[in-house]
């Protein structure tokens, strides 16, 4: 069965660190993209951040580039998100998913998603 399951969030005080996981099952992860991202109560899905399958290559939104760091473990078919010096308005429900093909941060293309991890960050 093919899934994709999202784990790490919690509550965070600002300034602190998060690392997401998205464990794939029922597919090899390396073959394909991975991206992740978000969504805020009354707000759209944003694309945070994503990695090719094949070359590892990565991309960023501007909100996050230097503070958030993609890598993947394809020994443990897992995607990693690590989140630096969290802000207020990282605050969502982060999903992964899954895209054949180059990666990209918007949701179009991607076929399989997780069911989301609360991020909240408030002192």
């Amino acid at each position: 069965q093919l899934q994709l399951v999202e784990s790490g969030g919690g509550l965070v005080q600002p300034g602190g660190s998060l690392r997401l996981s998205c464990a794939a099952s029922g597919f090899t992860s390396d073959y394909y993209g991975i991206g992740w991202f978000r969504q805020a109560p009354g707000r759209e899905r944003e694309g945070v951040s994503c990695i090719d399958g094949s070359s590892g290559s990565t991309k960023y939104a501007d909100s996050v580039k230097g503070r958030f760091t993609i890598s993947r473990d394809n020994a443990k078919n897992t995607v990693y998100l690590q989140m630096n010096s969290l802000k207020p308005e990282d605050t969502a429900v982060y999903y992964c998913a899954r895209i054949r093909g180059l990666c990209v941060l918007w949701s179009r293309g991607y076929d399989y998603w997780g069911q989301g991890t609360q991020v909240t960050v408030s002192s």
